[in-house]
C-alpha cells in the first residue's frame, strides 16, 4: 500500500493509484424513460397520505409556511451540487478538490450543525441522490468533513479553534476525524490506545502510536486533509484522563484543496487500498511517532490544564454533558445521516429500476411480437408487482420514522441538551432498521431484474455502500447488543420489584426479553461469567434486540400493517 512517512512524500507516489475504472459504457436510464414518480404517495390505513416529491430527491417535505430563505437556499445548493457532480471525479484528489469548492461556497456553513442541523441533514440527502451514479465516496467525504471533523471542533473547541474552523471554510481546507484504530474505536466503546502525554517542561503534548494495533485505521479523507481531529488517551502526571480530542496538523497546505503539501513531522500515512466501490474517497491509516503538538491542540471548551500541569474540567454546571458524551453526540448525528443515506440510496435504486422495468417489454402467452396486445411490461410480472408494492409500503414507513427521529434530534442539537435514553435508542433503531431494510430490499430487487442488475450505471454496482453503512458510526451488531443488554437490565429491575412489564414493550418483545434473561441466569448459575453467558446466547440476544428495534419504530409510526399502497398499480412511470 502507498505510504508517506516522517514529513516527506515520495515524488512518484503523490497520487496513489486505485483499480482502473470500468470501461463499460454507462446506461443513461433517466434519458430513456425519465426518473419521475413511479407510484402514488403511499396511503396510511387511516387514509392519510405520505408526502413524496420524486423530483426533489432528498429535499425536506414541502411546507406551505416554509421560510423563503430556506427555499432559496435549497435551490442554490441543488444547483451547486449539479455543477460539482456533473461528471465523475478523476481520482480522490479531484473528489476532494470538489468538496473543497463546496465548502468554500459556504452554502452550508460548518456552524449550521448547531444552529440549523436540519439543513445539514437535507444537504446530505440531496447529495446522496445527486451523486447516485458516481457512487458513495463523495457523500461519505461530505459527512466526515462536516459532521465528524467540523462538528467535533464546534462541540469541543475553544474560541481559537472556532476561528481556525472559519478560516478553513473560507479557504475550502479539508479535515478528517481519527477515532477508529486497528484494535479499538467505536466498537470498543470509544476506548482508544493512541496516547497524548502532557509534558509540562515542554508545554506540549507528545502524540504517539504505542504499537501497531493503535494505528488509526480507515480514516476517510486521511490522504487529502490538511488537519485531523485525533482522539487520543490524555495522560497527565502519569494518569489517564480518557479519550480527548486534539486538532492536529496532518499536512501542509499544498496547491489547493484536495492537493495537500508535505506530511507533518512525526506522521506516517498509508493508503488502505482499492475498494469495491467509492474509490473516489481516500481511506488512510495514520500513525504518530512521538509527535510534538502544542498545548493549543487540545479542544479545550470543557477541559484545561493548569500552570502546574494539573487537569481540570471546565464549564461547571454549564457543561451539558461529559467530554465523551459530546464526542458521542457526533456519532448520533452520523448514525441518522448514515440511516438516511442508506434509505435514499434504496429509494433511488428502486425508482431507477422501476422506471426501466416499466419500459421493458417481455413476452407473455397469447402474444407473438412486441406489438401484440398480450405483451407485458417487466414490472407487471407477479413477483415484481408484489415486491414493488411491499417495498413501497415499507419505504414509506421508514421515511416517516427517519423524519420523526431527525426532528427530535435536531431539537436536542439546537438546544445543546443531553439526549434522552429514548432518543439514543431511537437513533440506534434508525441506523439499524434503515440500513437492514435497504440491504434486504435492494438484494431482493437484484434477484428479480436479471442482467439489468449487472450493468454499470444502474446503481447496483454501488450496493456495497450499504455494507459500509452497516458498520459506519457504530457497527449495527454492537448497537443491537446494547439494546439487548438494556432490555435485560430493565427486566431485572422489574423482576426484582415484582412489577409489571412496561406498557411500551410489545408482548413478543417482553416474552423474548424474559426468555433471554432466564437463559442468562441459568448460564450464570452453571458457573459461567457474564461475557461467556452472553456469547452462549448470542442468537437469542440479537433476536430480542431486533424485536425491540422494530417495536421502537412501531411506537413512533405504527407497524407494517398500518401502511398500505392501495393506489399502487403497474403503469409506466411516465404516466403516473
Amino acid at each position: 500500500s502507498h505510504t508517506t512517512r516522517g514529513g516527506h512524500v515520495a515524488a512518484d507516489k503523490t497520487r496513489p493509484t486505485h483499480a482502473a475504472p470500468s470501461t463499460m459504457p454507462y446506461i443513461s436510464v433517466d434519458a430513456l424513460v425519465g426518473d419521475g414518480p413511479v407510484a402514488p404517495p403511499p396511503t396510511l390505513a387511516d387514509g392519510g397520505r405520505v408526502s413524496e416529491n420524486a423530483r426533489d430527491w432528498g429535499a425536506s417535505p414541502p411546507n406551505v409556511d416554509e421560510d423563503p430563505k430556506r427555499v432559496a437556499w435549497r435551490a442554490n445548493y441543488t444547483a451547486e451540487l449539479a455543477r460539482v457532480l456533473n461528471t465523475p471525479a478523476n481520482d480522490y484528489h479531484d473528489s476532494a478538490a470538489r468538496l473543497g469548492g463546496l465548502v468554500k461556497s459556504a452554502l452550508l456553513e460548518f456552524g449550521h450543525l448547531k444552529t440549523e442541523p436540519s439543513k445539514f441533514f437535507e444537504a446530505h440527502r440531496l447529495l446522496v441522490n445527486h451523486g447516485f451514479e458516481q457512487g458513495p465516496g463523495f457523500s461519505i467525504r461530505f459527512t466526515v468533513q462536516y459532521n465528524l471533523f467540523a462538528g467535533t471542533v464546534l462541540e469541543l473547541g475553544g474560541s481559537e479553534h472556532l476561528r481556525t474552523l472559519d478560516e478553513m471554510q473560507r479557504d475550502g481546507e479539508l479535515g478528517c476525524f481519527a477515532l477508529t484504530e486497528k484494535l479499538a474505536g467505536v466498537n470498543s466503546g470509544l476506548v482508544v490506545q493512541t496516547t497524548a502525554r502532557w509534558v509540562p517542561d515542554k508545554g506540549a503534548f507528545l502524540l504517539h502510536t504505542p504499537h501497531d494495533g493503535a494505528c488509526k485505521n480507515w480514516i476517510s479523507q486521511g490522504l487529502t486533509a490538511c488537519k485531523v481531529v485525533v482522539m487520543a488517551d490524555l495522560i497527565v502526571g502519569g494518569e489517564s484522563k480518557g479519550p480527548h480530542a486534539f486538532l492536529v496538523e496532518l499536512r501542509a497546505k499544498g496547491s489547493g484543496p484536495g492537493y495537500p503539501g508535505r506530511v507533518s513531522t512525526g506522521v506516517t500515512l498509508g493508503d488502505m487500498g482499492a475498494k469495491t466501490t467509492g474509490n473516489d474517497l481516500d481511506n488512510a491509516w495514520i500513525s504518530f511517532e512521538n509527535k510534538w503538538i502544542p498545548r493549543e491542540s487540545l479542544l479545550d471548551r470543557y477541559c484545561d490544564l493548569t500552570v502546574d500541569g494539573g487537569y481540570v474540567a471546565r464549564g461547571g454546571t454549564s457543561a451539558p454533558m461529559s467530554n465523551m458524551e459530546l464526542i458521542g453526540q457526533r456519532l448520533f448525528t452520523g448514525r441518522v445521516a448514515v440511516a438516511q443515506g442508506a434509505h435514499e440510496f434504496r429509494r433511488r435504486l428502486f425508482r431507477r429500476t422501476r422506471a426501466h422495468n416499466d419500459a421493458k417489454p417481455c413476452w407473455a402467452p397469447g402474444g407473438g411480437s412486441h406489438s401484440a396486445k398480450k405483451t407485458l411490461m417487466l414490472s407487471s410480472v407477479p413477483q415484481l408487482r408484489a415486491l414493488y408494492r411491499e417495498a413501497d409500503a415499507r419505504e414509506a414507513r421508514m421515511t416517516a420514522y427517519l423524519a420523526s427521529v431527525e426532528r427530535d434530534l435536531c431539537e436536542t442539537l439546537t438546544n445543546g441538551t443531553r439526549p434522552s435514553a429514548e432518543m439514543v435508542e431511537a437513533v440506534a433503531a434508525a441506523k439499524v432498521s434503515a440500513v437492514d431494510e435497504a440491504i434486504e430490499y435492494c438484494h431482493r430487487l437484484k434477484q428479480e431484474v436479471g442482467s439489468y442488475a449487472l450493468m454499470a450505471g444502474t446503481g447496483f454496482e454501488h450496493t456495497d455502500f450499504l455494507q459500509c453503512c452497516k458498520f459506519a458510526e457504530g457497527d449495527s451488531r454492537i448497537l443491537l447488543m446494547k439494546v439487548a443488554r438494556d432490555r435485560v437490565k430493565t427486566y431485572g429491575r422489574i423482576a426484582a420489584k415484582g412489577g409489571e412489564v412496561p406498557a411500551w414493550m410489545s408482548p413478543r418483545e417482553a416474552k423474548a426479553v424474559a426468555e433471554l434473561a432466564k437463559a442468562l441466569q441459568a448460564s450464570a448459575a452453571g458457573g459461567k461469567r457474564p461475557a461467556e453467558a452472553w456469547e452462549e446466547h448470542w442468537d437469542k440476544a440479537y433476536a430480542t434486540a431486533r424485536l425491540a428495534v422494530d417495536n421502537i419504530v412501531t411506537r413512533r409510526v405504527g407497524g407494517p400493517d398500518k401502511w398500505s399502497n392501495a393506489g399502487w398499480r403497474s403503469t409506466p412511470a411516465s404516466r403516473l
